[in-house]
């Protein structure tokens, strides 16, 4: 499954140039730009993304699963529904970039309550800031972070920032994993 999603990261959504030309959130420049979300909302995407996730997370005491709005959406839900297929469910929830303001006034949306046990995922890290805001706000709300995973890391330090809030940190796929493939797919393989 993960040379599959990784064959699919590469068609769809790794982009690589030998000069820097691609302006990160940071505003930093880089030569790497990784948009999962084609992936992760294509159904074979889903597919691999949520039985990939939920792998990484089975053996841990969560019982949801979810990450800041938008990135981490289409997994949480993947991942969700991957885990009620092996009868171990896990549920998803999201959080907000902003706090709602208006009903229960809340950072977080699912069905979670406070003090359960969760996994916060990202679609991508470089310093791992998104991931980072996401842990506090799920702390926040009354919610233990026990794990994070990040679908892909950069490997530009983003996953030992993560570590410095949360201990488990993993990721699924790497950077170094994407140039590897897309060098084949440049030479025809």
């Amino acid at each position: 499954m993960k040379e599959e999603l990784i064959d699919i990261l590469c068609r769809r959504s790794f982009k690589y140039t030998e000069e820097p030309s691609f302006k990160l959130v940071s505003g930093r420049m880089s030569r790497f730009y990784v948009n999962c979300k084609p992936t992760t909302l294509s159904a074979r995407g889903m597919y691999l993304v949520g039985h990939l996730m939920f792998d990484a997370i089975k053996d841990s005491p969560a019982t949801a699963v979810g990450g800041l709005t938008f990135g981490a959406d289409p997994i949480a839900v993947a991942t969700a529904f991957a885990s009620a297929i092996q009868d171990q469910p896990v549920n998803a929830f999201s959080i907000r970039k902003t706090r709602k303001d208006h009903g229960i006034i809340r950072w977080v949306e699912g069905d979670v309550q406070p003090g359960q046990a969760v996994v916060i995922i990202d679609d991508v890290a470089t310093t791992g800031g998104s991931t980072i805001k996401a842990i506090e706000r799920a702390r926040s709300e009354g919610l233990e972070v026990v794990k994070s995973v990040i679908l892909v890391d950069r490997q530009e330090g983003g996953l030992d920032n993560i570590r410095e809030h949360v201990a488990d940190v993993s990721a699924i796929v790497t950077r170094d994993e994407l140039m590897k493939r897309w060098k084949g797919l440049k030479r025809g393989e």
